[in-house]
């Protein structure tokens, strides 16, 4: 048995190259292999998003705090509040963040496949999120 105690992992800034705006990573757990679910806490600011990205294995979003946004590719925003589950199945294009006025937390689950959880692609511009976002509402 491990715990990992409250506090005892140091939070981490979102990185540049994956997120836009202000973006606080909180790990929860990452087992060892042949372990492959990882979660992590991930509180985005207000306008603030991940790039567009796929996970091998798929990936569940709980949303915890705030209002946010979450869209496929090819499908409309959709709006995702405290208590709402979002899956995203494996291979499945998408990006995910905070509302353009409100923060937003959720915990992030995903499985990693030969040690990849993610694969990363291109930014959203704040004029393609703001457009996409004003449809959501």
């Amino acid at each position: 048995m491990e715990i990992k105690r409250n506090g005892s992992q140091p939070s981490a800034v979102g990185q540049a190259e994956w997120f836009t705006g202000a973006v606080r990573v909180d790990p929860l757990f990452n087992p060892p292999e042949p372990a492959r679910v990882r979660g992590a806490s991930v509180t985005f600011e207000p306008g603030a998003r991940t790039a567009w990205h796929t996970h091998p294995l798929g990936q569940t979003l709980v949303v915890t705090a705030g209002c946010g946004r979450a869209q496929r590719w090819g499908g409309p925003v959709e709006e995702i509040k405290p208590g709402d589950v979002v899956w995203f199945a494996p291979g499945e294009k998408h990006w995910h963040g905070a509302a353009p006025t409100t923060a937003m937390t959720h915990i992030a689950l995903g499985e990693a496949l030969d040690g990849q959880g993610v694969e990363w692609m291109g930014k959203i511009s704040d004029e393609e999120y703001l457009a996409q976002s004003a449809s959501a509402e």
